[in-house]
C-alpha cells in the first residue's frame, strides 16, 4: 500500500529525488504531500464548478419546461423570471385562501410571489392575506398551525410580511420562530422522511432562507433547508425512487415512484428518475432559491449502513422549551406529536377548552373526552395508553440500508403494540416498487385504510444491515375509540405488476426487479380481500430482506440464501417476571436477529374467569401434538371450549366423558384459552402450543 500511494505522489508531481538522510526524506515528503493536496483540491474544485453546472441547466431546463403547462403551480416561476403572472391561476388561489383548511400551501406561493414581483400584484394579493389569522385564535377550528410542516409556513409567511410590509404581529413571533428554527438545527425534523409533509416544509423554509432581513433567521432557515434536502437524498436510491421510513406520511407515496411533489425536488438535485412534467408544488420553491446547494448535492451516496438518532426526549422537550410561553409551549408539544401523552395531556385539554379547539380536525378522534376537566386528563390518557403516547414523534432510532438501487430503513423499537398515527415504521425501496407491512383493516386500495392512523398497532422492529425483523402483538383498544380498532390484520403492501420476476419458497415470497432483490417471510399464506394478509392471534412475525446483484450474484443466489433461512417463533410464560412472552428469531445470510416481547398476563386481553384447579386438570402445558382433560371424581357434563390468546374461539366439544385428548396439531403457535362449562360452574385455564 506505502509504494502504490509513493508511485502515485511521484508520478503526479515533479520528479522528487530521495536520499536516505531525515532531512531530504522529510522534505520529499512535504514537496509530496503539498502536490497531491493541491490536486485533489482542484480535482475537488472541478467536479464542484461541473455539478454546480449541471444543477444550473437542470434548473433552467426544470423552468424553461414548466412554463410551458397551464396551472398555478407555474405561478412563482414566472414572478422568477419577470413574466406576467397568469391571472386566472393567481385569481383562483386568492378565492380559495380565506375557507381553505390548508391555506397555509397557498400562502408560501403567494409570500413569493410578493417578494419576487417588487410591488407589482401587492394590490391583488395583501388584502386576501390582511384578513387571514396566522396563529391560534378563539374557535378558529379550520386550520392547523401546530403541526410541524405547518407551523414554519405560517410563522414564516408572518414574519416576511411583518418585514416587508411592517405587518402587526404578536410579540412572541420573533422568539417562537427563531426556537422552531434552531429544534430544526439542532435535533432534526419531527416528520421525518415524511414524502408527504417535508417538501410543503422545505417551501416556508426557503421563503426565510432567501428573503429574511434578520441575520439569525436567514442563516438557520438556511441550515434548516439543506438539512432537509439532504434528509430526501439519503433514502433516495439511484433511480430517484424515495421510499423511506416515516415519521408521517400517506400510502399514496408508495405506490408511484416518479410524477409526485417530492420527485421535483430529488429530479433537481441528482437527475434521478423521470423529468417532471411540469412544476409541482414544492418545486418552485428549489429551482429558484438562492441558497448554496454544494454540499447537499455531494451529499448523495450510493451506499449507506448506519443508524441515526433523530429528535430528544419528552423530558428534553421539556426543558427546551421551558422559556416559551404556555400557548407556544404547548403548541410546540404538539409539533413533536405529544398531543395527548399523559404527561402533557393537561395542558393540552387546557388550551383546547381556552381556544374552542376541540372541533378542529385534528382532534376530534378524541373530542369524546371534552367533557373531562383538564386535572382528569391524565388518568385518562394513562388508562388510554394504547393510543394517547404513541403519536410522539420527539425521538427515534432509524436504521438506514442504501446499495444504489435498493434501500431498507426501520424506525426501532417504536411503541410497539400501540396505536400508530401515518408512522411507517419499516420500508423497502426495490427499483422503483415499495415493500412494507401495515396493520389495521386489509383494503384492496390501500389508499382507502383509515387516514389517521394507518397502523392500528405498531410493531416492534429491529434491522441489521439489509434485514429486518417484524413483529406485532397488539394491545388492547377500548371499544369506547371505534369499530376500526378492532381490526388486527397485518397486510403486505407488494405489488405484483412492478416484479420482472416473483418466486415463492415455503413461507417467504420473493420479488426481482432488474438486478434489485427483496423476500418477505409472511407469517402466513393467504389472502384478505385480495390482498396479501394474515389475521392476528396474539402475535405474528415477518421479515423483510433486500439485496442486488453486487451482494448475491444472480437472484438464483439470492434464493439459495433465503432458502437456507432459519426461523423460530413461540410463545411462554416467563415465571419469575410474571409475564407472557412472544418470542421469535431469524438467522439469514451472516445475519441472526431474535427479540422475546414479554407482556404482563393482564395487557394480554384474556382474563380467567373463575380459576379452579379442584374439579378438572389438563395437561401437558406446553402441548404439542394433543392436550388432555381429565375429570375428578365428580364428574357432570360440560361445554369444552379453546379460544386464542386474541378471543377468537378455534375449538367446541360437548363432554360426556370424564377424559378427554384433544388434538392441537392444527393450532398455530402461542398462547389460549380452555373454557369448561358446566350448569353449576365456568372455570378456565390458560396453556400454550409449541410444535
Amino acid at each position: 500500500m506505502w509504494s502504490k500511494r509513493f508511485s502515485l505522489c511521484v508520478f503526479m508531481t515533479e520528479p522528487i529525488h530521495i536520499f536516505f538522510s531525515k532531512d531530504n526524506l522529510m522534505s520529499s515528503a512535504i514537496k509530496c504531500f503539498t502536490s497531491l493536496t493541491l490536486i485533489i483540491f482542484c480535482c475537488c474544485f472541478k467536479t464542484t464548478l461541473a455539478n454546480n453546472a449541471v444543477y444550473e441547466q437542470r434548473k433552467q431546463a426544470y423552468i424553461d419546461s414548466s412554463l410551458t403547462y397551464s396551472g398555478e403551480t407555474k405561478l412563482v416561476l414566472q414572478a422568477f423570471r419577470g413574466l406576467p403572472l397568469d391571472t386566472a391561476a393567481l385569481n383562483l388561489v386568492l378565492n380559495r385562501v380565506p375557507t381553505r383548511e390548508t391555506a397555509d400551501f397557498d400562502i408560501i406561493h403567494l409570500i413569493r410571489i410578493l417578494y419576487l414581483t417588487n410591488g407589482t400584484y401587492d394590490a391583488q394579493i395583501l388584502p386576501v392575506l390582511n384578513a387571514i389569522p396566522f396563529w391560534i385564535n378563539y374557535g378558529d377550528t379550520l386550520h392547523n398551525y401546530f403541526s410541524e410542516n405547518h407551523g414554519v409556513m405560517w410563522m414564516g409567511s408572518d414574519w416576511l410580511l411583518h418585514e416587508k410590509y411592517n405587518k402587526p404581529i404578536d410579540n412572541r413571533l420573533e422568539a417562537r420562530l427563531k426556537h422552531y428554527l434552531q429544534l430544526k438545527v439542532q435535533f432534526g425534523f419531527y416528520e421525518f422522511f415524511s414524502s408527504t409533509y417535508n417538501p410543503f416544509e422545505l417551501g416556508g423554509l426557503l421563503n426565510l432562507a432567501d428573503f429574511s432581513q434578520d441575520t439569525l433567521i436567514k442563516n438557520l432557515a438556511t441550515t434548516a433547508s439543506q438539512t432537509l434536502l439532504k434528509e430526501f437524498l439519503l433514502l433516495t436510491n439511484d433511480r430517484g425512487t424515495y421510499f423511506p421510513v416515516a415519521g408521517r406520511n400517506y400510502p399514496a407515496r408508495y405506490d408511484s415512484p416518479y410524477g409526485q411533489n417530492h420527485n421535483n425536488l430529488i429530479y433537481l438535485m441528482t437527475g434521478f428518475g423521470q423529468a417532471p412534467q411540469g412544476a409541482s408544488h414544492a418545486g418552485p420553491f428549489l429551482a429558484s432559491t438562492g441558497i448554496p446547494m454544494d454540499s447537499v448535492i455531494a451529499s448523495w451516496r450510493p451506499f449507506e449502513n448506519f443508524t441515526m438518532h433523530n429528535g430528544h426526549s419528552l423530558d428534553t422537550g421539556f426543558i427546551i422549551n421551558s422559556s416559551l410561553t404556555t400557548t407556544d409551549r404547548v403548541v410546540f408539544q404538539w409539533s413533536s406529536g405529544a398531543y395527548f401523552h399523559p404527561s402533557v395531556v393537561q395542558e393540552t385539554a387546557q388550551l383546547l377548552n381556552d381556544s374552542s379547539l376541540w372541533a378542529q380536525n385534528d382532534f376530534s378522534i378524541l373530542a369524546p373526552l371534552s367533557g373531562f376537566a383538564p386535572q382528569d386528563m391524565p388518568s385518562i390518557a394513562n388508562s388510554l395508553s394504547c393510543i394517547s403516547k404513541s403519536g410522539g414523534l420527539f425521538e427515534a432510532n432509524i436504521a438506514i440500508f442504501k446499495n444504489h438501487s435498493i434501500t431498507l430503513s426501520s424506525i426501532l423499537d417504536f411503541w410497539k403494540g400501540k396505536v400508530g398515527f401515518q408512522q411507517y415504521p419499516c420500508v423497502a425501496n426495490v427499483g422503483t416498487t415499495a415493500v412494507y407491512t401495515g396493520s389495521g383493516e386489509v383494503k384492496p386500495v390501500w389508499g382507502n385504510r383509515n387516514p389517521n392512523n394507518q397502523n392500528t398497532h405498531l410493531p416492534y422492529v429491529e434491522q441489521h444491515k439489509n434485514v429486518s425483523l417484524i413483529m406485532y402483538r397488539p394491545e388492547n383498544v377500548p371499544a369506547l375509540l371505534g369499530a376500526n380498532f378492532a381490526f388486527k390484520e397485518v397486510a403486505l403492501h407488494w405489488q405484483d405488476a412492478d416484479f420482472d420476476e416473483v418466486v415463492e419458497d415455503s413461507m417467504w415470497l420473493l420479488g426481482r426487479q432488474q438486478q434489485s432483490y427483496v423476500a418477505v417471510r409472511r407469517a402466513c399464506i393467504g389472502e384478505i380481500n385480495t390482498v396479501r394478509a394474515c389475521p392476528t392471534t396474539g402475535g405474528q412475525s415477518w421479515v423483510l430482506m433486500v439485496g442486488d446483484s453486487s451482494m448475491y450474484g444472480n437472484f438464483a443466489n439470492f434464493q439459495g440464501v433465503v432458502h437456507q433461512s432459519q426461523f423460530e417463533e413461540k410463545w411462554y410464560l416467563d415465571t419469575l417476571s410474571s409475564q407472557y412472552v412472544y418470542y421469535a428469531k431469524v438467522i439469514v445470510d451472516t445475519t441472526t436477529i431474535a427479540y422475546a416481547w414479554g407482556v404482563d398476563s393482564m395487557a394480554t386481553g384474556i382474563a380467567d374467569i373463575a380459576e379452579d384447579n379442584t374439579g378438572w386438570s389438563m395437561y401437558p402445558n406446553p402441548a404439542n401434538a394433543s392436550l388432555n382433560v381429565e375429570w375428578k371424581e365428580i364428574y357432570e357434563p360440560a361445554l369444552v371450549q379453546i379460544y386464542s390468546i386474541n378471543g377468537g374461539l378455534v375449538y367446541t366439544h360437548q363432554a360426556i366423558e370424564k377424559s378427554l385428548s384433544l388434538s392441537t396439531q392444527s393450532f398455530a403457535n402461542g398462547m389460549y384459552v380452555l373454557k369448561v362449562t358446566t350448569a353449576k360452574s365456568v372455570n378456565s385455564k390458560r396453556f400454550i402450543v409449541e410444535h
